[in-house]
Formats: structure tokens, C-alpha cells, sequence
């Protein structure tokens, strides 16, 4: 019995070593952990139980049968985080570079499958250059089995990506379902094709970084959620996001307990508002000031920043935040931000999560660039998703909240539950100067009759009292007094059933 434990010992080292020595000092040298580093670091300590150490490929070709190790390039199994169960697979690139054969998909759909039955959230560390070519086939098969799977998890368990390494080709299709994606600076890079490819079909020569790196993909092209400075960091922050989620559909967000008191007053929030219309001021000042000890984790930060989005807790309860921002691009709805929020939006209401949505948008973005490519439809996005919603939703107008886009940001007429307005909010079809200029088109050329106008529009239309008379909005309030409205409606709604008509799924306007 010794010899067979030894045995098992020996084999079990051999795993964990994975493509050996050199390969992992050379990680390190790069300032990147193992697989294995990375689950110790994310999980709890000591909770982590790993499945299917010894499984190894079963590719012939290409003298491929003299090169098996145990895992075959993929560490899967689950733990818990904070205490609440969680599945992770964790791809090793000292082994194939971490690309994906029929038995590492196979690896990683067993886990999925459990999370599922389980109602628990599924973490990818993904670091992979895509499908193993050896295998052809098999492994492209092995891809569209954990496609599937990501797509049946979809809206029932957590699906987060943590984009550790290079990955490209087929590996960014599973991340790219998930419900969020995080990449690291400088080390991880996602692509369809990589540099070379591109230069080759566009004659476009181009970076790794450029084409696929974290600042990419948080800034530009919005693929990524957050970036991080290195794997510690990031792992760090997840466990932090993780603990404003629930385990599924089924489960209530968590609670974490709070001090901070429910009808704690803001005076400073009495002069957030400037008095000029036109100038901005941080939308971010006010989700601060009303969670639960002024945390906020805001996601997609650097994308589309004239649109806010992220989890705060109010009374302990996690709670998703949707802020028009006024200092960027005067926070009107362009096809970034409406993509952004609308995504946000659904991850809540599949997740049971209540949405607090401040609103001061102007409008929808003109211009022809918008236009062409498609503002009408993306737009129509957030409408979907603000009008599909069943979760509780409460809206404070702070200031503006012109045409289409008071409709479209979580209006009581898209079935939102409590509706607030500060003093300073302006309900109408649109600016005062402008439904002027339109109305009264005989005046155009005199400045201070127009003026005189617009002042007069303002007073009867620029303001909350006329939704007010209509019921449109259920209070004027104090702004220092928002944190206080928000938490007494969040627990009013607390026990809301709301259903959906039967259907197989809408359709939204993808």
C-alpha cells in the first residue's frame, strides 16, 4: 500500500508541475503566476478541490502520444469564496501553451455542467492561444461543447473571465458570453487573429497591445470590463466583486452588514446641482455619497464614460447603480453608453439585483456618425432592457431629462417603480432654448425676446412639478435626503413579483 501511495504522490507532483521548472521560472520572469498560484490566491485558503488531475489527451499525431502530462493544460475543481461556493478552471501555459484539446474541454465543461446543477457562479482564468492544431477537429468540437455550455449558463449561474495570458482564436469566444470579462496589463491579449494574420490579409502592421491588449479592450473597444495591473491585483479584485453577487438566478444578493445608518442626510448633495443648466459636475460624487460606506465598484470605467455603471450596497443589499456622467459629452446616450448600460441592465434582472438609475441626459447623440452606424437600433437596447426588466427600479431625475431619453432611462412608463426628482430636474421634449427657437420660429431674429421665451418655458415645462401633477414622478425630493428615499423604496420593493408574458425569449434589437 505504501508503493501505491508513494505512486500516487509521484503522479500527483508531476501534475502539479505541469510543463516543468523552466517554464514556470520563465512566468515568473514575466511577472505572471502559475494556474495553480492563481487558484491559491482566489479562493479561500485550503478550499479549493480539484477534479481531473491525471486526465491527459489522446491525440496520436504528430508524435503527439510521446508528450502527455497529467491535466493536459487545464487545472478545474471548486472552492469558495468569502465562504460561498464557487467552480474555476484555470488554464496552465507552461503545458501546450495552454491551447485547448477535446480532453481540456472536457475538463471544462464537467465543471460547468455541476455549477449548474449546483447554482453556483463558474471563473475562467484564461490564458490559452486557442485550439490545439494537432488535434484538428476534435478540439474545435471540444470549443463549440463549452460554447453551449456558456450559453446554458447564461442567466443562471455567474459566468466571470479572467484574462490572464494570451488568447486568441477560439479562446475568446467562451469569454466573450460570459457575463463579465477583466483582463491584466501588459500580459494578456485577446484576438480573433493575431499581429501577424492581420499584416498578412489588411497589410495593417500592429502590436499585440494595440490589436488586443487590456487598455484596448477597456478603452476602445469595450470586449474588456476592467483592467488590472498584474495577476495578483486582479485576482484580488475579483474576490472583492464576487462578494456583490448572487450564486444564481435563484439565489437573493447577498448581505453584507452595514453601519452605515439607511436615513443618513447628505446636506453637500443640496449643492451638487450647479445652478447654470449648462455646466456639468461628477455623477459619481452622488452614487459615492448614498451606498454603504461610500464603496462603489464601477465597471467598464474607461469605456463609454458619459454612462456610469457598477455595484454599491444600500442597507447591506447589493444593488446595480446606471448614472448618465455630465462631465463627459454632457452625458447624452450615444451607441457606447446604450450598449453598456443595456447589458448591465439584463445582468441585474437576470441575477435579482435592483437597479438605482440617476438620470441627466440631454438627449441621444446627433450626427451623421451615430447615425450610420446605428444609434436607432442600439439605442433601442436600453429601452429593451429598462422595459424587460422585473427586478425592483427606482430612478432619480437630478436635472435633465429631455425627450426620448427620459423615456428610455427607467421612466415610470417602462414600468419603473418609484420615480423621484430633485428641485433642479428638467422634464420635457427638449432644452428650453431649443422647443423655443421651434415654437416660436417668428422671433428668431430677436435675442431678447427669445431669451424672454425661453425663460418663460422654463418656469411652465423645465421642471418636475408638471410630471409631478400627471403622476409621472411619486416625489420631489430634498437631494440630501436621497440616500434615505432610495433605502425605505429598495425595502419596500424588497418582496416585488412582477412576471413577464410566457415566450421562448424577446427579441431584443441586437
Amino acid at each position: 500500500m505504501k508503493e501505491i501511495v508513494a505512486e500516487l504522490d509521484r503522479k500527483r507532483a508531476a501534475a502539479r508541475l505541469g510543463g516543468g521548472q523552466d517554464r514556470i521560472d520563465k512566468l515568473h520572469a514575466q511577472g505572471r503566476l502559475t494556474a495553480r498560484e492563481r487558484i491559491d490566491l482566489l479562493l479561500d485558503k485550503g478550499s479549493f478541490e480539484e477534479w481531473d488531475t491525471f486526465v491527459e489527451h489522446r491525440c496520436t499525431e504528430f508524435g503527439m502520444e510521446q508528450r502527455t502530462i497529467p491535466g493536459d493544460g487545464v487545472v478545474t475543481g471548486y472552492g469558495t469564496i468569502n465562504g460561498r461556493l464557487t467552480f474555476v478552471f484555470s488554464q496552465d501555459f507552461t503545458v501546450f501553451g495552454g491551447s485547448l484539446s477535446e480532453a481540456h474541454a472536457e475538463k471544462i465543461c464537467k465543471i460547468m455542467d455541476h455549477a449548474i446543477r449546483a447554482g453556483a457562479p463558474v471563473i475562467g482564468l484564461n490564458d490559452s492561444g486557442g485550439a490545439r492544431i494537432q488535434e484538428g477537429i476534435a478540439s474545435l468540437a471540444g470549443y463549440a461543447n463549452v460554447f453551449q455550455r456558456n450559453v446554458m449558463a447564461s442567466g443562471v449561474v455567474p459566468q466571470i473571465s479572467m484574462i490572464m495570458g494570451p488568447c486568441a482564436g477560439g479562446a475568446v469566444y467562451s469569454p466573450a458570453i460570459t457575463d463579465f470579462i477583466f483582463m491584466v496589463k501588459d500580459s494578456s491579449y485577446m484576438f480573433v487573429t493575431g499581429p501577424e494574420v492581420v499584416k498578412t490579409v489588411t497589410h495593417e502592421t500592429v502590436t499585440h497591445e494595440e490589436l488586443g491588449g487590456a487598455v484596448t479592450h477597456s478603452t476602445r473597444s469595450g470586449v474588456s470590463d476592467r483592467a488590472f495591473d498584474n495577476d495578483v491585483e486582479a485576482l484580488l479584485w475579483l474576490r472583492q466583486f464576487m462578494g456583490y453577487l448572487p450564486t444564481s438566478n435563484r439565489a437573493p444578493p447577498p448581505w453584507v452588514p452595514s453601519e452605515d445608518p439607511a436615513d443618513r442626510s447628505e446636506p453637500s448633495l443640496d449643492a451638487l446641482v450647479p445652478n447654470n443648466t449648462n455646466k456639468p459636475y461628477n455623477m459619481k460624487e452622488l452614487i459615492y455619497k448614498v451606498v454603504d460606506g461610500q464603496e462603489f465598484f464601477e465597471i467598464q470605467p474607461d469605456f463609454a464614460q458619459n454612462i456610469l455603471i457598477g455595484f454599491g450596497r444600500m442597507e447591506g443589499y447589493t444593488v446595480g447603480f446606471v448614472a448618465n456622467q455630465p462631465m463627459v459629452l454632457a452625458g447624452c446616450l450615444d451607441i457606447d453608453s446604450s450598449r453598456k448600460a443595456a447589458r448591465f441592465v439584463r445582468f441585474c434582472d437576470c441575477f435579482n439585483i435592483p437597479i438605482v438609475t440617476f438620470v441627466d441626459v440631454p438627449g441621444f447623440m446627433p450626427g451623421t456618425t451615430q447615425e450610420y452606424g446605428g444609434i436607432i437600433k442600439h439605442g433601442a437596447k436600453l429601452l429593451y432592457a429598462y422595459a424587460e426588466a422585473t427586478v425592483p427600479k427606482i430612478t432619480v431625475i437630478t436635472r435633465k431629462a429631455y425627450g426620448g431619453a427620459y423615456d428610455v432611462m427607467s421612466s415610470q412608463h417602462l414600468r419603473g417603480d418609484v420615480n423621484f426628482a430633485w428641485p433642479s430636474a428638467e422634464i420635457a421634449v427638449m432644452g428650453p432654448k431649443g422647443a423655443v427657437e421651434i415654437i416660436f420660429r417668428e422671433h428668431a431674429g430677436d435675442p431678447e425676446k427669445i431669451e424672454e421665451l425661453t425663460e418663460d418655458y422654463r418656469q411652465k415645462f423645465a421642471n418636475p412639478f408638471i410630471a409631478g401633477h400627471r403622476g409621472f414622478i411619486e416625489d420631489v425630493i430634498k437631494p440630501s435626503f436621497t440616500r434615505k428615499r432610495l433605502c425605505r423604496s429598495l425595502a419596500m420593493l424588497k418582496d416585488k413579483k412582477l412576471e413577464n408574458p410566457w415566450r421562448k425569449h424577446g427579441n431584443i434589437p441586437l
